[in-house]
């Protein structure tokens, strides 16, 4: 089983309380849509998944837009929160800086940010209109990504590291990603990524491709509409 929540960057994170003022109308619609996904399950925390680790993270890019590469900044949900019943401000991140080439994250806040938060600002990179990221946890959409044809990373390439940041920015280039607003990671076991201009658009990119692989799914075990 692959480790989950494990942080593989360096980090420089200020522990001090975000200013509510700032980041609160953002905090709650972010807080909005993890629940959404926590319903659906593919964000949360369960004994039986992932040796008990919380899985699933959402950010949304915070002023000022639309921000140099490496320094836009985002409002993520902390690492290891998926099992959060209830979120607030409190239990967010803001990053500020990311160096993919140097592997580091700089962010403040009283939760330390996602280990996904390298993966976070390479998709943020790609593009000053991408303004939600939404990482699921889904395995009937994961195992079908292929047959959906949505781009994947490969293999051999983990979850928040320089290489996965790498592939990111490859799709972006080489695939339909930019179109698609959707990819798996294929070396991190369910992952599944989408994004958008709004938290809208990131999340009917990922019930519209659930709903495809749960298609698939009747499909292949025979079942048929009848009148």
């Amino acid at each position: 089983m692959q480790e989950e929540g494990v942080t593989k960057f360096s980090a420089v994170h200020e522990t001090r309380a975000l200013p509510a003022r700032r980041y609160g109308k953002a905090c709650a619609e972010l807080v909005a849509w993890r629940g959404i996904l926590a319903r659906l399950e593919l964000v949360g925390q369960d004994p039986a998944r992932y040796g008990g680790a919380g899985y699933g993270n959402v950010s949304c890019r915070v002023p000022p837009y639309p921000g140099r590469p490496g320094a836009r900044p985002f409002l993520i949900s902390g690492t290891q929160t998926g099992g959060n019943p209830c979120m607030s401000l409190a239990e967010h991140a803001v990053v500020t800086r990311y160096d993919i080439a140097g592997n580091s994250v700089v962010s403040e806040g009283l939760s330390r940010p996602s280990s996904e938060s390298m993966t976070h600002g390479a998709i943020y990179d790609l593009g000053g209109q991408i303004r939600w990221v939404l990482h699921a946890h889904c395995p009937p959409l994961w195992r079908r990504a292929q047959s959906l044809r949505i781009p994947c990373t490969p293999e051999g390439v983990d979850y928040g590291t320089v290489e996965m940041a790498l592939c990111v920015k490859r799709l972006w280039r080489s695939s339909p990603l930019p179109e698609l607003r959707i990819f798996a990671m294929r070396g991190h076991d369910d992952g599944i990524v989408t994004f958008g201009r709004t938290a809208s658009e990131a999340g009917e990119v990922l019930v519209t491709a659930l709903a495809r692989a749960y298609t698939l799914d009747c499909e292949a075990d025979g079942v048929l509409c009848t009148s």
